[in-house]
């Protein structure tokens, strides 16, 4: 689940990062769109790189970054799989690795694991 997390987070990234360059030294309609663009997706990939982190130290916090960017994640998924060529299977694969995520993130076994108590429940003494 924390690799997961944290493949999406180096995917936005290294998206970014494209973005950013091809905006200072390629020949986009709008180099400050490309730029600003690149600069919001790096920014939005440490997200889920923070949130890898806390799962992999099993921080209660992380799970709601992680959830977060599982949801955000799933309207991308929708959209590429309706778009045409080589976008439907990245698609495919971002769609299976978000309903993977999300499944991870909700079982028992891993709300027990990060020390995540239900509501109604008093903490151990």
């Amino acid at each position: 689940m924390a690799g997961l997390t944290a493949l999406e987070g180096v995917a936005l990234v290294v998206g970014g990062i494209y973005m950013l360059v091809m905006g200072l030294l390629g020949q986009p309609e709008s180099p400050q769109q490309a730029e600003m663009g690149g600069l919001t997706l790096i920014a939005l990939g440490l997200i889920p790189l923070i949130a890898a982190r806390g799962l992999l130290r099993r921080r209660s916090w992380s799970r709601g970054p992680a959830l977060i960017t599982q949801i955000i994640a799933l309207p991308v998924a929708w959209t590429l799989l309706r778009s045409h060529g080589v976008l439907i299977p990245a698609g495919i694969v971002l769609a299976a690795v978000v309903l993977t995520a999300l499944y991870q993130l909700v079982r028992p076994t891993t709300v027990e694991a990060l020390g995540i108590r239900r509501p109604g429940t008093t903490p151990d003494a």
